[in-house]
């Protein structure tokens, strides 16, 4: 079956679940929206629930690329932190399907086989970004902490804007709050005599 079809169906069942959720989707919706046949439908993916499981990888994995090129080439603690927030903002307006998708509409209950490449794919990421950390602790520009906190530190704040976002809750950019959020994971992250320096 060419990739075609493949991709066809996930962009197919993209659009159906951001319209109607999961619950709500149909395979005859998707396959409706995408153009094939049940035969080809169901000789790609086993069922809605496959599928959805193989459309939050593919997102994850755009999500992980736009944030590990943030870090490309490798910057200075304020930088890096500056760039990964602003990354994070850009991806979830500028793919806002997507994001909702992954933050707002997907399911936890995936198969071992979608939990396992998620937690690889998780893992990847929080190695690049480890990479690009360590050595700043090591020298005293990030403070100490976690990987987890550092992220959560990082990206939190931020990500209770977008989530508002996503849902139609708040209907402002959350672009526009760029220079606070990064004010903020700024003097959460960086040694104090390394703020505005």
């Amino acid at each position: 079956m060419p990739s075609g079809v493949r991709d066809d169906l996930l962009a197919a069942g993209l659009a159906v679940f951001d319209r109607v959720g999961f619950e709500g989707a149909t395979v005859a919706a998707i396959r409706t929206k995408a153009r094939t046949s049940n035969g080809s439908f169901f000789h790609v993916f086993g069922s809605k629930k496959e599928l959805a499981g193989e459309l939050f990888l593919e997102v994850l994995r755009h999500y992980h690329a736009a944030m590990l090129a943030a870090l490309d080439p490798p910057p200075d603690a304020g930088q890096g932190i500056d760039r990964l927030i602003r990354s994070h903002l850009d991806w979830v307006v500028l793919s806002r399907r997507e994001a909702r998708y992954l933050f707002e509409i997907s399911r936890g209950e995936w198969s071992e086989d979608v939990r396992d490449a998620q937690r690889a794919q998780n893992a990847r990421l929080a190695e690049g970004i480890e990479r690009w950390r360590a050595p700043l602790v090591a020298r005293g520009e990030l403070l100490p902490m976690t990987p987890v906190m550092f992220v959560s530190q990082l990206i939190g704040p931020a990500q209770v804007f977008c989530r508002a976002f996503l849902s139609g809750r708040a209907r402002a950019d959350p672009r526009s709050e760029a220079d606070t959020l990064i004010a903020c994971a700024v003097r959460a992250l960086l040694p104090p005599k390394r703020i505005n320096t």
